[in-house]
């Protein structure tokens, strides 16, 4: 099954930093990058307004590189209950906004990505971070790390974009 031009919008999600990407599924396992930033928050601002901040970003960044799907790291349990629920909250802004565009939503966990990526479900950011700028061809490595991840996300999406296919179809 062909996902060539399939655009996949990857998110790291995050309160304080976002991670955003679009990258565009080529022939085979190329993937071409499109865009690549961090929205970032106050941390001193009350959490409504940084929810809209960031639920505005993302979807200007939705409305300008149009994406038809969305891979999204699934929030997981950390030893800091604040930062899971803050993650969760974001996560929750960036899925409305690709429900409101009829954008499908895939969530994959940080190990699935490693082991899509770079073939170990445990590589660390470094490795993690040199993989994308390779895939990609990319002159320098993504920086921040949210903005790799970002890129992660997408590109492990591309990959097991056929798969879903297949089971979708039956």
């Amino acid at each position: 099954m062909s996902i060539a031009g399939m655009r996949v919008m990857g998110i790291d999600p995050g309160l304080t930093r976002c991670g955003l990407s679009v990258v565009q599924a080529g022939t085979g396992r190329t993937v071409h990058p499109i865009a690549v930033g961090v929205v970032r928050t106050p941390a001193e601002e009350d959490l409504a307004r940084r929810l809209l901040r960031l639920s505005n970003a993302v979807e200007e960044w939705m409305d300008d590189y149009k994406p038809d799907v969305v891979a999204l790291e699934r929030v997981f349990e950390r030893s800091n209950v604040s930062t899971v629920m803050n993650t969760a909250h974001a996560s929750g802004v960036l899925m409305l906004a690709a429900a409101r565009r009829g954008v499908e939503v895939y969530m994959y966990t940080p190990s699935e990505v490693k082991k899509s990526v770079s073939g170990n479900g445990r590589a660390d950011k470094a490795q993690m971070t040199a993989m994308v700028t390779r895939i990609l061809g990319l002159s320098s490595p993504p920086k921040p790390a949210d903005a790799a991840d970002a890129l992660a996300l997408a590109v492990c999406h591309c990959w097991r974009a056929p798969m879903h296919a297949l089971i979708n179809d039956r």
